[in-house]
C-alpha cells in the first residue's frame, strides 16, 4: 500500500508546473494568430518567396525530394476569400483583421493563406477590452490593460477569488478545460483562485457556451445572487460572440447588453493558461510561481 500511494506522489510531482509564468506549449497549439499584411505578403509561388511549398489543385504538399516536375502552383487565398471562407465571420477583408472573439481556432485560415495568417504557441490572449480582440497586422501582443481594470477588483480580490462558473449552452470543452486549471498540473488554487458551486459564496461569474433562451433568466438569477463588487468573465468564443451560435433564434444574448464583461478569454476551447493568465493580470497580483506565505 505504501508503495502504491510513493508511485501516486511521484507521478503528481513530474506533472506539476511549478512556474507558470514560465510554462511554454508545444508548437502544435493554435495560439494567438499573427496577420500579415496583404501589400507586404509574399504570395504562395510568386518568384520573391523562394521557399514557397508547390501545391497541386487538391491543395496537397508535393514540394522537395519526389515532387512531379510538372505540377502547378496554386496562390493562396486573398483576404477577401478568407473572409468567404470563415464560418464564424472573424476575418474581414478591409481593414485586414481577425476578431479573436469569434475565432474557432480551426487554422483553416493558416492553412489556406499561410503567407497571411499564421497561428503561434501564445497563449496570453486574455482582455478587458472587447475591441481589443480585433487584431490586425500590426498586433504583436494581447494583455489585459491596467487602466481599464476597475479599481475594486484588485482592491477586493488581490488575495482571494471564488468564481462561479455557468454553462449557458455550452458543449462541455471549455467547461472541462476551466476545471483542468484546477488539477495537478496547473493548481490554479495555489494563488487563492478556485471555483465554488453557490454564487452566494462567489465573488465573480466566469460564463461559457453561447447563451441559449431557455438560460437567460438563470444567468440574470445567478449574476444577481453574487454579492457587491463582483466580476464578470466570459470565456470561449461561443460566449464572447455566440460562435457558430451567433443569429440563432435559440440564443438570447441580451445579459451583455446589460452588464459589461470584465475580461474577455478567446479560445475554443480556452486553454488552463490563457485562463490562468487573465485572470491573473486582471486582479494583479504578481506571478511569482510559488505559495503565499500564511
Amino acid at each position: 500500500m505504501f508503495r502504491t500511494k510513493f508511485r501516486v506522489l511521484r507521478s503528481h510531482g513530474i506533472q506539476y508546473i511549478k512556474r507558470l509564468d514560465e510554462a511554454a506549449l508545444p508548437e502544435i497549439f493554435r495560439g494567438r494568430p499573427v496577420l500579415t499584411d496583404p501589400a507586404e505578403a509574399a504570395h504562395p509561388g510568386d518568384p520573391q518567396n523562394g521557399d514557397a511549398p508547390t501545391h497541386t489543385a487538391g491543395g496537397d504538399d508535393i514540394s522537395g525530394p519526389g515532387a512531379c516536375n510538372g505540377s502547378t502552383t496554386r496562390p493562396g487565398m486573398t483576404p477577401g476569400e478568407l473572409a468567404a471562407l470563415c464560418p464564424t465571420g472573424a476575418i474581414t477583408a478591409t481593414p485586414f483583421s481577425l476578431d479573436l472573439g469569434r475565432c474557432l481556432f480551426c487554422g483553416e485560415c493558416a492553412r489556406r493563406a499561410p503567407h497571411l495568417i499564421r497561428f503561434t504557441n501564445d497563449y496570453h490572449m486574455a482582455a478587458n477590452d472587447r475591441r481589443a480582440l480585433v487584431i490586425t497586422p500590426q498586433t504583436t501582443a494581447l494583455t489585459p490593460d491596467p487602466d481599464l481594470v476597475r479599481r475594486e477588483i484588485t482592491r477586493t480580490f488581490g488575495h482571494a477569488l471564488k468564481l462561479r462558473e455557468v454553462c449557458a449552452g455550452g458543449e462541455g470543452s471549455t467547461e472541462m478545460e476551466l476545471g483542468a486549471s484546477m488539477n495537478v498540473n496547473f493548481d490554479f488554487g495555489r494563488y487563492g483562485i478556485d471555483f465554488t458551486a453557490s454564487p452566494r459564496h462567489a465573488d465573480g461569474l466566469v460564463l461559457t457556451g453561447p447563451f441559449t433562451e431557455n438560460m437567460a433568466r438563470a444567468l440574470e438569477l445567478c449574476y444577481e445572487a453574487i454579492a457587491e463588487p463582483k466580476l464578470l468573465i466570459v470565456a470561449g468564443a461561443d460566449a464572447i460572440s455566440g460562435g457558430l451560435f451567433a443569429g440563432s433564434p435559440a440564443i438570447d444574448r441580451r445579459f451583455l447588453d446589460r452588464v459589461a464583461p470584465d475580461l474577455y478569454l478567446p479560445g475554443n476551447p480556452v486553454h488552463p493558461l490563457t485562463f490562468i493568465h487573465g485572470v491573473m493580470a486582471l486582479t494583479g497580483r504578481p506571478f511569482t510561481g510559488k505559495k503565499r506565505k500564511r
